[in-house]
Order: C-alpha cells, then sequence, then structure tokens
C-alpha cells in the first residue's frame, strides 16, 4: 500500500481548515484516512500544529509527502 501525508479539507465554504493526515494515495482527497497528524489553517498561517515525530515515523516506513505539506512542515 502506497502511503502519503496530505491535507483533506474540513472547514466550510470560503473559511478552508485542513487536516495533515495519512492516507492511502489511491484514495479521494476528503476520503477515509488512517492517521490525523495535524491541522493547518490557510487563514491564519501562524494557527497550525504538526507532531515532527509521526512525520518522521511515517517518512522512515516510506510514506511521501505533498508539495504542500512539505511547506507547511519546514
Amino acid at each position: 500500500m502506497a502511503t502519503v501525508i496530505r491535507l483533506t479539507r474540513v472547514g466550510r465554504k470560503k473559511k478552508p481548515f485542513y487536516r495533515i493526515v495519512v492516507t492511502d494515495s489511491r484514495k479521494r482527497r476528503d476520503g477515509g484516512w488512517i492517521e490525523s497528524i495535524g491541522y493547518y489553517n490557510p487563514l491564519r498561517p501562524d494557527f497550525k500544529n504538526v507532531d515532527k515525530e509521526r512525520v518522521d515515523y511515517w517518512l522512515s516506513v516510506g510514506a511521501k509527502m505533498s508539495d504542500r505539506v512539505k511547506s507547511i512542515v519546514k
């Protein structure tokens, strides 16, 4: 199974809010996920939380990060 760390949208219309999740790469953007490892609010870029230990773990077992998540985690 190819896993990927990416964003899934949970906000309402005109008010985006995203969870940073680990999911199967074949699932839809808002489909089921394996684990939630953080969140991100693009309207307030300082309002983000990422569990770096879990990110490192998932990268060590072969998960890929999306480009957007790479820029958020930095």
